[in-house]
């Protein structure tokens, strides 16, 4: 079994005793708040440069453990303090050691001294009601895995995220999940470098699949960038904005490394 099968399988038991049906109604209150979270989408096209997103990630499983973090705050202060565009949070908790209060507790603080800043709920979504979770903790995106998913389910996310007012980032590793996704309209299309069978990275990915997004989508390069050259690199295949994890976690000076990348325009 592949890892992202493994961790599908353990998602669908973790979130079957909270699954319900989820109105439209109930989707459609958050619209209330997309003012203060702001846009995800609108945050990665104005940046000058390259956008970085920047990950809060504790542990990953090719990694393992990348950092102890005792407050997802504390991190979020480093990146907002080096003017990150964007940042991405790990939710998940058994891979990734992550969890929903990350998430609320960078929105709320951040939303209370109106610096809101936009931030993608980095999981495995499977149903709108982990959408749901998502608008209620204070995201402005979600991630919608291709290839972890059927037509169904994305289309049920999709639809859910945007009664809700959240962006979706389609995350794809290769030409057919790409044709796959382009049914869908997306406004943003993150090419995965990290193969996640067998979670090895290769920055040729997003130099093969870049260059086929349709003119007007947002195109992220994900995983696998450590150094402003790694950023060039994806940047001359036509990457619009980066989403920088674990380099950023171990970085010393986050900030200096996103001054490299925002460099880059």
């Amino acid at each position: 079994m592949d890892k992202l099968t493994e961790i599908m399988q353990w998602k669908r038991k973790e979130i079957a005793p909270l699954l319900r049906a989820v109105s439209e109604t109930e989707l459609e209150a958050f619209q209330l708040q997309k003012e203060a979270r702001g846009s995800f989408l609108q945050a990665l096209q104005r940046s000058s440069g390259l956008a970085v997103i920047s990950e809060i990630k504790r542990r990953s499983p090719s990694a393992g453990q990348i950092k102890e973090l005792g407050s997802a705050l504390e991190q979020a202060e480093k990146y907002l303090n080096a003017k990150a565009d964007c940042l991405s949070i790990l939710t998940d908790e058994k891979y990734f050691g992550g969890s929903l209060q990350d998430l609320e507790q960078v929105t709320c603080a951040y939303n209370a001294r109106g610096q809101g800043i936009p931030c993608l709920r980095k999981d495995f979504m499977l149903h709108p009601y982990q959408v749901l979770q998502a608008a209620m903790a204070g995201a402005a995106a979600i991630l919608i895995i291709v290839r972890a998913l059927d037509d169904d389910s994305m289309k049920q996310l999709r639809e859910a995220a945007d009664l809700a007012g959240l962006d979706s980032l389609y995350e794809i590793h290769s030409e057919e999940e790409l044709e796959i996704c382009l049914k869908y309209d997306p406004k943003i299309i993150g090419v995965n470098n990290r193969d996640l069978a067998v979670f090895k990275t290769d920055l040729a990915f997003s130099e093969k699949l870049i260059p086929q997004l349709p003119e007007g989508v947002v195109a992220v390069s994900e995983s696998g960038i450590w150094t402003k050259e790694d950023a060039q690199r994806v940047k001359a295949a036509g990457a619009q904005a980066v989403l920088v994890g674990e380099a950023l976690m171990k970085a010393e000076t986050p900030a200096k490394l996103i001054d490299e990348f925002h460099s880059l325009g």
